[in-house]
């Protein structure tokens, strides 16, 4: 606290409170004598009448020439051009800070206490300003003295200016004129950047950082002074301040180029948190729209130069959903789906639902998840050939070295699952953003069946070209064992599919039997896209054979089902469709006739592969002889 008595130059006391209290200055030590009439006139109790008068705004003040003349240069101007007018009232235009500002310089003037702070040190700089109370009027007047003490306390402390930054707008174009703004500003983002454990002001830090289990095995305590200051102890600070002073502040942090993008993304998001409405009613209200709008575009605007990486994803996503429910900038949209584009490996399906723009039909914005996408597949992809080309690697290995593509691949599976239930979701964008996934994304079918199987059985009405386009989608040698089981019996897909799945199962559980009667075999039956059908049915014939003799009575123990050593036996409902399909061909003298479009088999059909390969098995011998 400084105290300064009278017009005296020297500086006669100087009292610092403790470091998280409010700074403050006395000026002067007379008592206050100042009165209210009427409410619009203010006087000094005096046993000398007045002699002019001051009105600012609807306020008349009852004063006395001398005090004013001695310390304001521009009431001298006033005084000397009234008196040639025979004017005994002046009228101050515009003064800053009103009634109040004017009379804390008048009482300085008088001599009177005033005792100056972080709310009023900015109006009544400003006041002195317009009156030009300079030291060229009177040594140690009102600015230099302000001055003094914005300098030495209050831009010394964080609070106070943060403070002080507040009160700059409501004193505009007068605070910028002074460059006050800016020096708070400055102050405010070099505080940012110091190193925490420096820290000695005080700050607002009232964010949870405890778990429950902690807080129920520790119990409750308070903070202790030698605890460490956090990285973030300044972000809910300056959260108070309105769009266009903390957009001043966060450029000016980013501008010094020592502060995390992480912190900055934290910060953006937790002032978004603080400001925008909870309700959609709220959001979207004419009285507050335009707010949002600027807030929204603003902090979009301020995302770290990495293009958003270190910011959450989640919170992107509600910013995007914000974004497009309040009809935000298309460029700033723009901006805000190509930075959650290069990130989209860390969102959740939920983060995805966004509402459905018009003209959409379908409840959520499919369109969307697949511009996302797109820009996804094309920033790696571009990063791959990058890779490759610098570290002279294929492409196979670099998938292999990174999972976002197949977090990306499970994510969009997952939300074709969510989606699926939308009955006005057309058979064609389901396909399109399934088609949209890379295979290397996709090692396993097993969500892409998922989805399928909910479409299917929430779209009762689908044609059999549509319920073929859906199921092509899925490979069913991607399938693992318990979803190919789930798929043998499942009705809702098309029996032409379900003999595949069978195919390739009885295949995996003759792979299982010749690993488990054999372990000198040499080699292993692949299985492929590219099989040959009178390959696969040699390799099967030579497998049965060497079964028979590893094993004359041709029968799998109890143990080896059981303890997952032997293969696994298919459904009984997955076996009858073999024996019927086995009964048809064999009633047909070995031929097939193509009667069905679900059932119609080529010579490259799994059931065409099956029946050549029990067929040349049981040849030369006298019983036969099952994997399955």
């Amino acid at each position: 606290m400084f105290v300064f008595r009278g017009t005296t130059k020297a500086l006669l006391c100087l009292i610092c409170g403790s470091f998280d209290k409010m700074k403050f200055m006395k000026l002067g030590s007379k008592p206050d004598s100042f009165q209210t009439f009427d409410n619009c006139v203010r006087c000094v109790s005096s046993e000398l009448e007045t002699d002019v008068i001051i009105k600012v705004e609807d306020t008349k003040f009852h004063l006395h020439k001398f005090p004013l003349l001695s310390k304001s240069n521009i009431l001298q101007s006033l005084f000397r051009k009234a008196s040639e007018e025979s004017n005994d009232e002046i009228q101050l235009v515009d003064f800053p800070g009103g009634p109040k500002a004017f009379e804390l310089c008048a009482k300085f003037c008088y001599g009177i206490t005033v005792t100056l702070n972080a709310y009023n040190v900015i109006a009544i700089r400003c006041a002195a300003e317009y009156l030009k109370m300079t030291e060229e009027i009177d040594r140690g007047n009102l600015i230099l003295k302000i001055e003094v003490f914005l300098n030495s306390s209050v831009l010394r402390a964080w609070k106070d200016t943060i403070i002080v930054l507040q009160t700059t707008e409501s004193l505009l174009p007068w605070s910028e004129h002074l460059k006050i703004a800016g020096r708070c500003i400055d102050s405010i983002a070099s505080k940012t950047s110091v190193d925490p454990s420096l820290i000695t002001w005080s700050y607002t830090y009232n964010r949870k950082t405890t778990t429950l289990s902690e807080i129920m095995r520790t119990g409750i305590k308070s903070p202790k002074k030698s605890e460490s200051v956090p990285k973030d102890w300044w972000i809910e600070d300056i959260c108070e301040l309105d769009i266009d002073l903390f957009k001043k502040v966060m450029v000016a942090i980013k501008a010094k180029g020592r502060m995390d993008g992480v912190l900055v993304g934290e910060a953006l998001k937790t002032y978004a948190i603080r400001w925008l409405p909870y309700t959609v009613e709220e959001l979207i209200s004419e009285s507050h729209i335009l707010r949002n709008k600027s807030l929204v575009e603003t902090i979009i605007c301020l995302l770290p130069s990495d293009k958003g990486v270190t910011c959450c994803c989640s919170f992107l996503l509600k910013l995007l959903k914000v974004s497009i429910l309040i009809g935000v900038d298309a460029s700033s949209t723009e901006d805000l789906i190509d930075t959650i584009a290069l990130k989209l490996d860390d969102a959740s399906v939920n983060d995805l639902l966004i509402p459905a723009r018009q003209p959409q039909e379908t409840t959520y914005d499919i369109e969307l998840v697949m511009q996302l996408l797109q820009k996804f597949v094309a920033s790696q992809e571009q990063n791959c050939e990058t890779k490759m080309a610098k570290n002279n690697a294929n492409e196979s290995e670099f998938v292999l070295g990174h999972g976002s593509w197949l977090k990306v691949g499970k994510l969009i599976d997952c939300y074709l699952a969510e989606v699926a239930r939308d009955r006005n979701l057309s058979v064609d964008s389901f396909i399109k953003l399934s088609q949209a996934v890379p295979k290397s994304a996709r090692p396993i079918h097993n969500g892409l069946y998922r989805a399928i199987d909910i479409y299917l059985k929430e779209h009762k009405n689908l044609t059999k070209l549509e319920r073929k386009s859906l199921c092509e989608l899925m490979d069913v040698k991607a399938l693992t064992t318990e979803a190919a089981m789930e798929a043998a019996q499942n009705e809702q897909l098309p029996l032409r599919v379900v003999v595949q799945v069978l195919f390739f199962e009885h295949a995996r559980a003759a792979l299982c039997a010749a690993k488990n009667s054999s372990k000198s075999t040499n080699g292993a039956i692949q299985i492929d896209e590219k099989t040959d059908p009178d390959s696969f049915r040699d390799e099967m014939s030579k497998l049965k054979i060497k079964g028979e003799e590893s094993q004359p009575d041709a029968k799998l123990s109890k143990k080896d089902s059981m303890n997952g050593t032997g293969p696994r036996l298919l459904p009984l409902r997955s076996r009858r469709i073999l024996d019927n399909l086995w009964l048809v061909r064999k009633g047909a003298g070995g031929s097939v006739e193509n009667k069905s479009s679900e059932t119609s088999i080529s010579s490259q059909s799994p059931t065409s592969v099956v029946h050549g390969a029990v067929k040349s098995s049981s040849i030369g011998r006298n019983r036969r002889h099952s994997i399955s």
